[in-house]
């Protein structure tokens, strides 16, 4: 009982819209432009612990359609999930909430913010998939003064 109480567990609890916004700043005219949009995507992700156990990773995906310096429309989704981990080293904590989470909300953002979108009049963003790892790699070496690969 013991061997099985230590064994690593990961599990998803729920997953969820913990926020989501949309603008369109220079509606009605932006629907009679006929000039392709620029895109641009952020993403921002925070895992934090919730209660013993359980954590919430927060996913936020940012998009701007850009047509010169005129906004087209704003969307921002936070995905959110709260994650059951146990037994798991502490060292390996951060990479699970700032990697193996946010790769598991990504799909989900990714309809979000395509759907509001699609739902504000305009054509779906499909987001390329992300590399969580590189990103989270990239922040690392940026928090101990390393200059990106």
């Amino acid at each position: 009982m013991s061997e099985q109480q230590s064994q690593p567990m990961f599990s998803i609890e729920k997953i969820y819209v913990k926020d989501l916004s949309l603008e369109i700043p220079h509606a009605p005219q932006v629907f009679l432009d006929r000039e392709q949009p620029e895109i641009d995507m952020q993403l921002h992700t925070e895992g934090k612990a919730i209660d013993d156990g359980y954590y919430e990773t927060v996913l936020t995906v940012t998009v701007t359609a850009k047509a010169g310096e005129k906004t087209i429309f704003l969307v921002e989704a936070a995905q959110a999930g709260i994650f059951q981990i146990r037994n798991v080293p502490t060292e390996d904590l951060d990479p699970i909430l700032g990697v193996a989470c946010p790769n598991i909300l990504f799909p989900y953002a990714r309809e979000t913010i395509s759907d509001m979108v699609n739902r504000a009049g305009f054509p779906p963003v499909l987001l390329a998939p992300i590399n969580f790892e590189a990103l989270y790699m990239q922040r690392q070496q940026q928090a101990n003064g390393q200059a990106p690969n």
